[in-house]
């Protein structure tokens, strides 16, 4: 029996859209009986499949054909926001650029002269020691005399030309003269062109130190039209022969470059220009990174829009790094002529000019003095490559290519070669210029620094010091040591302790010690303010005392010999440094005075009016006890101590002068008397073993001074030209061991026989006078009388009485009758 089937559910329709009205006739048809399925009918199943890919696709392009207006919103957004704040880095680098380009570019040292060697008929330099002079300058030995600053040495001649230079008082010329020598002396100096005699030439300064910045670099500015032409056609040669066509960026010396190197398998060239290295040094961190590429070519492109070739090219000249002196960087081709060859780059010639520009591709590989044959051959293949420019002939080439380098001796040259001195000269600017200014503006400092007296004190010091420890037994002694010119107050020399080179504690300034017996000077000159009172042969008592001080205690002095020495001359007891005396003298006149005579002599400080000043129990540093010994030494006319000639601007423009200034401030009668005895101590006193080494025929005055437990050995004296104080002691305070004529006297007496030549003359005023008295009475004398000392006096003090070898009776002429 057949199975009955039950008929299949017919599928509910879809719900169908509502039909366009171009398909509604069709949609209203009856749907035909489908047909008998086929093989054509099958083969197209697999269409039937993919329709839901389809659609996917067309979803998605609906999908994003909605979102894609959404999505050009924020794109425009970033794009607009990328843009200005692109543009505003543009304006941040333009304004670096222009801030520092218009600006002030570099920060220029100031530079530390000493005072300038005077030379004349007459002078007291032998060949050798000008020699010497001229190497401190520079100077290069040329037979040709080719440029400034060379000399020629002969048997008893030196010919040179001098450097130009800019001093405070005028602009110096070249001089070309001929200085000529007998024995240790100039015997002449003639004009080498013309014959004719000269009576003074005035050479450049020495430079002794600089005020760097904190960057330690260091320039000579030049300008553009004042280098030579060679320079600017070498760098462009080797560095950027596309300077005047690119605007900063250089595609075409970029391909080069690529190609040379590929060529070459090494890195033989370089694709920045110019205006890049410019930018790099100038503006730039050292770093390699793609973001100071970046920066590089954009303020390269900022600086060729907002400046001339022919700004960027002098301000390439003057930044260029070009070696290192030291801790100090040599920038700009200016001082690297000046450091290498000693000559002004204007005047430079070819094979020298290409020498430098040899060093920009590499200061430290191509160093001139180091690496002599790399720098040579570097040299030679800028020569070339000028040649091959066209910018010179082939036999300037092969000429400058045949010469060495003909260096100058490396002579470093340290930012402080005196560095007590220097301190010195650093803190008496700072009164009138900021430190920012001493270190930045170029200033030129004219300094009253003689280094010949300076190299002396030094010998001395080094020389001397050691002995005494030797000699005396003692250990690390220390010292200070001031000179002045004494006629002027002109600091020349100064030592802030043993090791001259050793920056730290200055002893000539800053250490304040008890002066000892230095105080007595101005003791007995405020007594002689009173010549009706007392005068130089005065009888004093130097006999115990005693004294009320300080707290209601009770002072009792003694000699430093422990002995009593009865009734004394005035000035005896002066040279012959005794304690009890002179306390008498001061507590007769009043400490209160004496200090003002110190206050007068330009001694700025606090005093304490104890009685124990009156032996030096005051401490001083030794630049305030050479303000006091200035004024003595300067006939009572008060000068300050000066370090400073003049300070000129970077244009040579004077901003300061300091000029010699005096006023009387102390009575000339009693300071007249006071140097007289000054010169006795010398001679009969504490001070004569000076004579030991020093010539008798040199008249000299000065005082020793000890402190209490031989802590402190001074000494202060000086000659018709120099004065000096010098201190001996310990840092520690402790007992040095010397007094002042075993210890600082040794030292200013070595010095003074290495610089002194002339003696204390002493102006006597009108109301002086000088009279012939007997020693043994302290009487008025004459020619007839033996055993005398000339004696000055104020008018009116002399004594009164007469010796009996000047009796007017004993040398009345007898008569005819008297003598038969």
């Amino acid at each position: 029996m057949a199975e009955k089937k039950t008929p299949a559910k017919p599928r509910k329709p879809r719900k169908a859209a509502a039909p366009t009205k171009g398909v509604a006739a069709e949609k209203a048809k009856p749907k035909a009986k489908p047909a008998a399925k086929t093989k054509a009918a099958a083969k197209k199943k697999p269409v039937a499949k993919r329709k839901p890919k389809a659609r996917a696709k067309k979803q998605q392009a609906s999908l994003l054909a909605k979102f894609l207006p959404l999505l050009k919103v924020p794109l425009l957004k970033f794009a607009g926001i990328c843009l200005f704040v692109f543009v505003c880095y543009l304006g941040y680098l333009d304004y670096t650029v222009r801030q520092q380009f218009e600006g002030k570019r570099w920060s220029i040292p100031a530079r530390v002269y000493a005072d300038p060697v005077e030379i004349y008929a007459g002078s007291k330099m032998n060949q050798q020691q000008l020699l010497v002079l001229l190497k401190k300058l520079h100077y290069r030995d040329d037979k040709q005399l080719s440029s400034q600053a060379t000399y020629r040495k002969r048997l008893k001649s030196i010919t040179l030309k001098t450097r130009q230079f800019v001093f405070w008082d005028k602009t110096q010329e070249i001089q070309h003269i001929k200085v000529t020598f007998a024995g240790n002396s100039i015997a002449s100096i003639k004009d080498a062109e013309t014959g004719g005699e000269l009576a003074i030439v005035r050479l450049d300064p020495e430079q002794v130190g600089s005020f760097y910045p904190a960057h330690k670099e260091d320039r000579v500015l030049v300008q553009l039209e004042q280098v030579p032409e060679s320079l600017v056609q070498g760098l462009l040669a080797t560095e950027d022969r596309d300077f005047y066509q690119h605007y900063g960026v250089s595609l075409k010396g970029i391909a080069r470059a690529i190609w040379v190197n590929l060529r070459q398998g090494r890195m033989a060239q370089g694709g920045s220009t110019i205006t890049q290295q410019l930018v790099k040094n100038f503006y730039l961190t050292p770093e390699r990174s793609l973001k100071r590429k970046i920066n590089e070519a954009l303020m390269a492109l900022i600086l060729e829009a907002r400046f001339s070739k022919a700004d960027i090219l002098e301000a390439y000249l003057n930044e260029v790094y070009l070696g290192q002196d030291g801790a100090h960087a040599i920038h700009g081709f200016g001082l690297a002529s000046e450091f290498y060859f000693s000559q002004p780059l204007e005047g430079l010639p070819l094979d020298k000019v290409t020498a430098l520009i040899a060093l920009v591709r590499g200061p430290s590989y191509y160093d001139l003095r180091k690496h002599p044959k790399r720098a040579t051959k570097r040299r030679n293949l800028v020569l070339s490559e000028m040649f091959m420019q066209g910018n010179i002939s082939e036999q300037d080439m092969l000429e400058a290519q045949k010469k060495p380098l003909k260096l100058v001796a490396y002579a470093h040259r340290p930012a402080n070669r005196y560095p007590a001195f220097i301190e010195l000269v650093k803190g008496q600017l700072r009164k009138e210029y900021d430190d920012a200014d001493l270190s930045s503006e170029g200033l030129s400092i004219f300094t009253t620094l003689d280094t010949r007296v300076q190299d002396a004190l030094e010998s001395s010091i080094k020389q001397q010091l050691t002995q005494i420890e030797r000699n005396k037994r003692a250990k690390n002694l220390e010292t200070a040591a001031i000179v002045t010119r004494k006629e002027s107050g002109e600091i020349v020399a100064l030592a802030g302790g043993r090791d001259s080179q050793v920056v730290g504690f200055n002893r000539a300034l800053n250490a304040v010690r008890p002066i000892g017996s230095l105080i007595k000077p101005l003791v007995y000159l405020t007594a002689l303010e009173y010549p009706k009172k007392y005068n130089l042969l005065t009888p004093v008592s130097d006999r115990k005392i005693s004294v009320k001080a300080e707290h209601g205690k009770t002072w009792k002095p003694s000699n430093y010999d422990r002995k009593e020495h009865g009734d004394v001359a005035f000035y005896k007891a002066l040279v012959h440094s005794y304690n009890l005396a002179t306390v008498r003298i001061g507590m007769d006149i009043g400490v209160g005075r004496i200090a003002k005579t110190l206050r007068d002599t330009g001694v700025d400080r606090t005093i304490d009016l104890f009685p124990s000043m009156l032996l030096g129990a005051l401490p001083l540093s030794p630049f305030e006890v050479t303000q006091m010994y200035q004024t003595l030494a300067g006939d009572g006319f008060t000068m300050p101590l000066r370090s400073i000639n003049a300070v000129l601007a970077q244009e040579g423009e004077v901003l300061q002068r300091y000029p010699f200034a005096i006023r009387q401030t102390l009575d000339p009668d009693a300071t007249y008397l006071t140097n007289w005895a000054l010169q006795k101590v010398m001679r009969e006193g504490t001070g004569r073993a000076a004579y030991q080494k020093l010539s008798k025929k040199l008249n000299l005055a000065g005082k020793t001074g000890t402190s209490n437990d031989l802590k402190d050995s001074w000494f202060a004296g000086y000659t018709g030209d120099y004065l000096a104080v010098v201190w001996v002691g310990r840092d520690d305070n402790k007992p040095a061991g010397v007094t002042g004529a075993s210890g600082a006297l040794k030292l200013w007496t070595a010095l003074m026989d290495r610089v002194a030549t002339q003696s204390v003359l002493l102006s006597m005023p009108d109301s002086v006078v000088a009279y012939r008295i007997e020693t043994a009475t302290g009487f008025k004398a004459n020619e007839f009388c033996t055993g005398v000392n000339i004696v000055p006096f104020v008018k009116g003090s002399e004594p009164a009485q007469n010796a009996d070898c000047a009796a007017p009776s004993r040398h009345k002429e007898k008569s005819w009758f008297e003598i038969f």
